[in-house]
């Protein structure tokens, strides 16, 4: 049943439209949330650089920033309720704006374990449209998980190997994080372009 489940799901919506952000996109999206409130600039940026679910970056408490080996840990809800955590690494950038804009390191010495982001689902998912619209992108992949999608595309695109992709974004079956491939990346444009001359 996860075999069919996961092979059911696509890079398109039944209208053919991407459901996942370009590279453009995504550079766009972030010179928007560099405009908006501290805390929601380090929201998207999460999401972005990670491709996290929505759910996992707003369940992010003090604690899963690791600075020493620059890892955040998700903890992602596997089926049948079965949990796990999982390290993905993030930017020497990233960490230091997590550490000014929440005060990590303060809260970490007080051995705080509240969420960086105390937003409700709602919320967060807002936050995220707000940015999109003015970042002027519109569609069905204007969305948290368009977000998710657009980091896979982009992590394949750049060479990063379809398991450890598959680590990052906590799939448990390599078939979903494989559909990532079917987005028409470069490589796929620049063979293309030999059959236009």
């Amino acid at each position: 049943n996860s075999g069919r489940l996961s092979m059911s799901w696509s890079l398109y919506d039944e209208a053919g439209h991407r459901e996942y952000l370009t590279d453009a996109e995504r550079q766009a999206f972030m010179r928007a949330a560099k405009r908006c409130e501290p805390d929601v600039f380090t929201f998207c940026w999460v999401l972005k650089e990670t491709g996290c679910r929505l759910s996992e970056a707003l369940a992010l408490t003090v604690d899963r920033i690791d600075f020493e080996a620059g890892v955040i840990i998700f903890w992602t809800l596997k089926k049948r309720g079965k949990g796990s955590h999982r390290a993905v690494p993030i930017s020497r950038q990233l960490l230091d704006k997590l550490e000014k804009v929440h005060d990590l390191h303060a809260r970490q010495h007080k051995r705080e374990k509240g969420r960086l982001w105390p937003w409700c689902r709602m919320t967060g998912y807002r936050r995220v449209k707000e940015v999109m619209e003015q970042a002027g992108i519109e569609g069905p992949h204007a969305t948290p998980k368009g977000l998710r999608h657009g980091f896979g595309v982009a992590a394949l695109e750049r060479g990063v190997p379809l398991n450890m992709l598959q680590k990052w974004l906590g799939h448990a079956d390599m078939a979903t994080t494989a559909i990532y491939g079917n987005a028409v990346g470069l490589e796929e444009r620049h063979i293309a372009e030999r059959l236009w001359d």
